[in-house]
């Protein structure tokens, strides 16, 4: 039996890149567009219609931003999972876009291949982060007189958390440090449960606001 299709939702106000994108993802085996929306409004109305796995959402559409209707979408469909595709990287789009719901925050000069494992690891219940977001966030972090300088974080645990900053999947973790996968699985696990946070773009911006990271 074959593996269901991963359904996507595409929303942008701009034509060229809509189709585009919709043109190369439906050309990803195991992949299936199954709408495109111009602005905040029409991709929450279709997103509640057709229930789509993952969303591709621009920030700024005309109308209802994509912000907004993350929140909304997410209010009534708790499975529909989001990734931000953006020109904007100043931090406040990231955090509003990550405490709206998004499981990855990425800039559009992102390449195909970066693009196609990101929808794959969002579906699979993972979480990212563009690494040049996470770079500029930490030097934020790192100029600031108020971050904090204790955490009941392990270094091998802050370690690990540094790793997913920068877009390392558990498998990759686990060959860069010479652990198991189920060994890191623990390790983020227990990440979570210190930050109180539900994936891993929470943890690492969480990290990030309290200077647990810090370039």
């Amino acid at each position: 039996m074959e593996n269901p299709k991963v359904r996507i939702l595409i929303a942008d106000d701009h034509p060229v890149i809509r189709e585009g994108l919709s043109a190369m993802l439906s050309s990803v085996e195991g992949f299936e567009v199954v709408g495109e929306a111009k602005d905040g409004q029409e991709v929450l109305d279709l997103a509640l219609r057709l229930k789509p796995d993952v969303v591709l959402m621009d920030l700024r559409m005309p109308g209802m931003d994509g912000v907004q209707a993350m929140r909304l979408i997410h209010a009534q469909c708790e499975s529909v999972r989001f990734i931000i595709l953006t020109v904007y990287d100043n931090d406040e789009y990231i955090f509003e876009g990550i405490r709206a719901g998004a499981s990855a925050y990425l800039l559009k000069d992102v390449s195909r291949e970066e693009l196609i494992n990101a929808i794959r690891e969002v579906h699979s219940g993972q979480s990212l982060l563009h690494p040049r977001i996470t770079r500029k966030l930490l030097e934020r972090v790192s100029s600031s007189t108020e971050a904090e300088q204790e955490s009941t974080l392990t270094e091998r645990e802050i370690e690990i958390l540094r790793l997913m900053a920068n877009g390392a999947s558990n498998k990759q973790i686990a060959v860069r440090l010479s652990i198991s996968s189920h060994t890191v699985k623990t390790h983020v696990s227990n990440i979570y449960q210190k930050l109180e946070v539900n994936d891993r773009a929470e943890a690492v911006a969480k990290a990030i606001r309290k200077g647990i990271l810090q370039g």
